[in-house]
């Protein structure tokens, strides 16, 4: 995501960040010399973010560029949190309910701001590392024999979830034995940079079941051209507005909404054998309607998060039909996940990490 998309955008995060930080310098109890030295590496956090944002951080030496980026971004989510209690005490204190001391270097009201903030990171950075196991079971009369379908998107791998993050999730879905491996796009932070010199397209090379996928947005965001290069390099069969029939079964990938001239899915559909299940990747899960009038049988889609931190994870429940999660429309099942991985901080607050289980059983064994 771009955070600085437009002026305006810009400064009012300019002005949020000063905001938090002068709060920051006046809670704080202790003497002038340490308030300044915090308040610079506060400062330090907010360029760090910026330029991780801005993708300047690719002209960086490699260990210098992961850690602004963990830094910077685990930075952000320090400021959300300190910005909600910042802005809850303002109005505690004109309502004359919270003293105006308990704002102003004050250890008992550093204490409990940055207590508070520290107890949901570090428990939101215990929720990112554990890795959830969803499953659905349906039967249909479209398949032949038991097929044992992992699913997953989002996996953000880059400057923050480097090779050996990448080697213990590929060791949990081999794991799985399954017949078949499909991603919902974003595989792909916004840098090939990172997933290059580690290595990484040996580490998917290791899945032990053929693997397809489609692209997202953050692929387009690393270059579609690079990113395409690196699915190649991985053995990642990328279908981009393209299908493929795989274990008796048709796979339709659907380009990421970066691409103005995408194909519709009806489009995709119909160049496909309908007697056959059809499963849909669509990274963004926008177009919901459109896949029922498609008649594929089930479509898989990621991009959201489930919101990944709270409570940017309920302004996305209001902005979507479906945010996270499975529903059935019409003769179609959706399954949006909130993600194996994660961009920016590695924190997951009132969200999780998972990958999807599909079990597809012919009609007979019911």
């Amino acid at each position: 995501m771009n955070h600085f998309s437009s002026l305006g955008h810009t400064l009012l995060f300019m002005a949020a960040a000063i905001y938090v930080g002068v709060r920051c310098y006046r809670i704080l109890p202790w003497s002038r010399r340490i308030r300044v030295y915090l308040t610079a590496v506060y400062g330090t956090a907010v360029l760090a973010y910026m330029l991780s944002v801005i993708g300047a951080i690719d002209i960086l030496p490699m260990p210098v560029a992961s850690f602004t980026y963990v830094f910077g971004n685990s930075w952000m989510i320090f400021f959300l949190y300190a910005l909600m209690l910042f802005v809850l005490m303002e109005v505690l204190r004109l309502m004359n309910i919270l003293p105006k001391r308990f704002m102003i270097h004050s250890a008992v009201g550093s204490s409990v701001v940055f207590g508070l903030i520290a107890a949901v990171m570090i428990w939101g950075a215990i929720q990112y590392r554990h890795k959830y196991r969803e499953e659905i079971t349906v039967t249909t009369a479209k398949v032949e024999s038991p097929l044992k379908i992992v699913l997953m998107s989002d996996l953000h791998i880059g400057y923050h979830n480097r090779r050996a993050t990448l080697a213990r999730w590929v060791d949990m879905i081999n794991g799985e034995n399954p017949d078949l491996i499909l991603i919902a796009g974003d595989i792909i932070d916004r840098s090939t940079r990172a997933i290059v010199a580690d290595g990484d397209a040996a580490e998917f090379r290791r899945l032990k079941a053929p693997v397809y996928a489609c692209l997202g947005n953050h692929e387009y965001y690393a270059g579609v051209e690079k990113s395409i290069e690196f699915y190649n390099d991985a053995g990642i069969h990328l279908l981009k507005d393209s299908s493929a029939v795989v274990c008796g079964i048709t796979i339709i990938g659907r380009d990421d909404a970066k691409d103005s001239l995408r194909c519709r899915p009806y489009l995709l559909a119909r160049k496909t054998n309908p007697d056959t299940y059809r499963i849909m990747l669509d990274h963004q899960p926008d177009t919901l309607s459109e896949a029922c009038l498609a008649n594929v049988d089930f479509q898989f889609s990621g991009h959201t998060h489930g919101g990944q931190i709270w409570p940017v994870s309920w302004l996305v429940a209001v902005r979507r039909e479906l945010p996270y999660g499975y529903m059935e429309k019409g003769d179609t099942r959706f399954y949006v996940t909130s993600g194996l991985g994660i961009w920016g901080g590695r924190f997951r607050i009132g969200t999780r990490s998972e990958y999807l289980v599909l079990y597809l059983k012919p009609e007979e064994e019911s």
